[in-house]
């Protein structure tokens, strides 16, 4: 009994390799950033931190995957903020609530979101772009990663502050939206980061940030709010999140090795590369984050009589 009382006492996290189910394609902002996040996290926790593409449904299918997980700290999701603030808001038949069935372990970033379009479009500034839209109701069209996604959110409202209209086509995710973009099959979008290489390039123009403050990576690019004159905030946090029931020490653990990765060159190269600004909250603080982001959500999905179909 003596000998055998060991196998049963807890072992130190993490025992086994961590599967990371990140709920969007690859390509995309959470893609990159658990890609890069996982390599670090195998280096310092010493096991495998395999990440999977679970993709569809602005993200909740790869969230709902994870909330049937063992709630052990060996499945995560990494995901944006908005599949657990606002899937629960749009699809009634989703069979669980991510804000309740999901803990927040960490976050990883702030993402911001870029109006861009296609070089085609007569619009040098957003106020050209404005009156373009206006002179052309209902012709143009703008991508996202999905219903209920923060680019799909941020287009809703800069439609209800522009006073323009537009067609929203979603995907699944946000690389194959701007893989269309670049096609010029759509006309605009609000890109998570991942197209500002070719904002550089000359593929895509940058016409504003969607964030309440000028980004200080592009500190001579204007704010939708400050052209439109209204408030306007479509900045997201990606984070990593947990089954419920997951213990608090293994969030805790999860939580701090994160801030301290983060903080490390490749992880401070990938966030840059999408203008993603790092983010420090214990799991406490993250948890209260999304509930005040869950409420404002909701006031907008209510207002904007938004479905997720």
């Amino acid at each position: 009994m003596l000998f055998a009382a060991p196998g049963g006492w807890a072992q130190p996290y993490p025992s086994k390799p961590v599967r990371i189910v990140v709920n969007f394609p690859p390509g995309g902002a959470a893609d990159q950033l658990g890609r890069a996040l996982g390599a670090k996290l195998s280096e310092s926790l010493g096991q495998s931190f395999v990440v999977e593409n679970r993709p569809g449904a602005n993200g909740a299918i790869g969230a709902g995957e994870v909330v049937k997980a063992a709630p052990d700290g060996h499945a995560l999701l990494m995901s944006s903020g908005g599949a657990i603030t606002v899937n629960g808001l749009l699809m009634k038949d989703l069979g669980y609530d991510p804000m309740s069935a999901l803990l927040p372990a960490a976050p990883v970033a702030v993402v911001s979101v870029y109006l861009v379009v296609k070089p085609a479009i007569p619009a040098a500034t957003l106020q050209e772009f404005v009156a373009h839209l206006r002179a052309n109701p209902g012709r143009l069209n703008y991508g996202s990663p999905g219903n209920g996604s923060s680019p799909h959110l941020a287009g809703e409202m800069f439609k209800r502050a522009a006073r323009v209209q537009a067609t929203h086509v979603p995907y699944k995710g946000a690389a194959p939206a701007l893989t269309d973009l670049l096609g010029g099959q759509l006309d605009f979008m609000f890109d998570p980061g991942v197209g500002l290489p070719h904002v550089k390039s000359g593929k895509l123009r940058l016409l504003a940030v969607g964030s309440p403050r000028r980004h200080p990576a592009y500190a001579e690019v204007p704010t939708v709010g400050e052209v439109l004159g209204a408030e306007f905030d479509a900045d997201t946090v990606f984070g990593l999140y947990a089954p419920q029931g997951t213990p608090r020490e293994t969030l805790a653990r999860l939580n701090g090795e994160v801030t301290r990765v983060m903080r490390s060159a490749e992880l401070v190269e990938r966030t840059a590369a999408i203008a993603a600004q790092p983010l420090v909250l214990s799991p406490e603080a993250f948890a209260a984050r999304m509930r005040a982001e869950h409420a404002r959500m909701a006031a907008l999905v209510r207002e904007a009589g938004l479905s997720a179909n």
